[in-house]
């Protein structure tokens, strides 16, 4: 028995020994690093004082630490970012629906502003600004080099005023002024409308208001169309829409779907990630669903895209997205400041991320470049002519007055479909796959 206890007692002992053998090396290498951390922390203090004693001019010190922040920030993603209590306060003005600017969604691609999309009814969409565009200046000063926060700042006025961006365009041979008039900025989030026999619900941005504004809008064009039996499916405009809130995104797909997965999300941890599911419910009664998506739907809008489409719930027609498949979480930080950090990649219901990549579409068709007007064709009795105008032609008395008028109207319908094309051809594109699944019919 003793020798039993002197073998036990030697075994915990050897495994002291060899445990302090393995954490001591770990625990110098930790020290060694903290060290380095308050190195560079006592050299960024050094470089702090010297600015503030020896610069040319007299700066503000909580200037240079904001400017300290949110270079840091900014080094790690294009996304996070500092924001100051003004900034802060915009913020959450605009995820309520309404605030001051030009209408536009940014990005920060090669030290330029990259335009992500116009937001619809904006100073910015109706002065011409397109998803992919590039500003380089502003009322003629470069921004090249300047942070986005800081290139935005410059932007911002008082509602009324002019500013003068200069834009480089894809196709354009060279940049050109673009003038625009600030105004104060009412988002709606949905727009909606009844084209034909199919509801198109436009979805400029994921705010506060999204989802009960789409509900709202359906069941106006549902009781408009005299009930869903009359609709033959819908379509969701995502298009140039910049994101939002990743809540309402899932509330807009979770519209649509009855069960399974929406979107999950992965940070560095993995037993942090979050799992977004449907819950029963198709506000649609299983109508067939087109999505418009192109290069501007970003974020929150690639998520209602990617859900629908891994669960073959809809067509997604258009070019491919964005590709921001990362999710900012907003910190709020003392002094009324927030830090707006890069957390986590969101996944689609199949396992995807479309980081960089985007939503690629089931059907691509782009959106034809506007032609300028042009004087009308005259008519010719080649091109409009039918039997009907033929002298001494047979009428149709095997179709009654009612049957007739029904025809008249359904030509109507398809001559509307058809001026749409002229318009806006990807939606006329997606309401055309509506009226071909319609005519096919319900599957066994």
């Amino acid at each position: 028995m003793k020798k039993f206890l002197m073998a036990a007692a030697c075994g915990i002992g050897a495994g002291v020994v060899f445990a302090t053998q393995i954490a001591g090396p770990l625990v110098a290498q930790e020290e060694a690093g903290k060290a380095g951390v308050y190195e560079q922390l006592d050299l960024f203090g050094d470089i702090f004082e010297r600015i503030r004693a020896q610069y040319v001019e007299e700066v503000d010190p909580s200037d240079l630490i904001e400017a300290a922040i949110d270079g840091m920030l900014t080094s790690l993603d294009p996304h996070s970012s500092y924001l100051s209590p003004d900034d802060a306060a915009d913020m959450r003005v605009q995820t309520r629906g309404e605030f001051g600017g030009l209408g536009i969604e940014v990005t920060q691609e090669e030290g330029f502003v990259k335009v992500v999309s116009p937001i619809d009814g904006t100073p910015a969409s109706e002065a011409g600004i397109e998803a992919g565009d590039f500003i380089t200046h502003v009322d003629g000063e470069s921004i090249l080099g300047l942070t986005l926060d800081a290139a935005v700042e410059l932007m911002r006025g008082p509602v009324g005023s002019e500013i003068i961006v200069t834009i480089v365009r894809e196709g354009e041979t060279e940049p050109f002024d673009v003038s625009i008039i600030r105004d104060t900025i009412k988002l709606t989030a949905v727009r909606s409308r009844l084209v034909s026999d199919t509801v198109v619900l436009r979805i400029t941005t994921f705010n506060d208001q999204t989802t009960p504004n789409l509900e709202a809008g359906l069941q106006q064009q549902v009781e408009e169309a005299g009930g869903m039996d009359n609709v033959n499916g819908i379509v969701l405009d995502l298009r140039n829409n910049p994101g939002g809130l990743l809540t309402q995104a899932v509330r807009v797909a979770d519209a649509f779907l009855e069960s399974g997965e929406i979107v999950s999300t992965r940070g560095r941890d993995p037993e942090e990630g979050e799992r977004f599911n449907a819950t029963r419910g198709d506000l649609s009664g299983g109508k067939p669903i087109v999505v418009l998506i192109n290069g501007g739907s970003a974020s929150a809008s690639e998520i209602v895209a990617g859900a629908l489409q891994d669960h073959r719930r809809a067509i997604v027609v258009g070019t491919k997205s964005f590709g921001k498949g990362s999710v900012q979480t907003v910190m709020p930080l003392r002094g009324d400041g927030a830090m707006r950090l890069t957390t986590s990649r969101y996944y689609t219901p199949s396992g995807r991320s479309i980081q960089a990549l985007g939503v690629s579409p089931d059907i691509i068709v782009e959106q034809p470049p506007r032609q300028p007007e042009s004087e009308e064709e005259e008519d010719t009795p080649h091109n409009n002519r039918s039997e009907a105008d033929l002298r001494g032609s047979l009428g149709n008395d095997s179709l009654s007055e009612d049957e007739i008028r029904q025809i008249e109207a359904d030509r109507e319908k398809a001559q509307a479909a058809a001026d749409l094309r002229e318009e806006d051809y990807q939606l006329a594109y997606a309401i055309d796959i509506l009226k071909g699944l319609t005519a096919l019919g319900p599957r066994d």
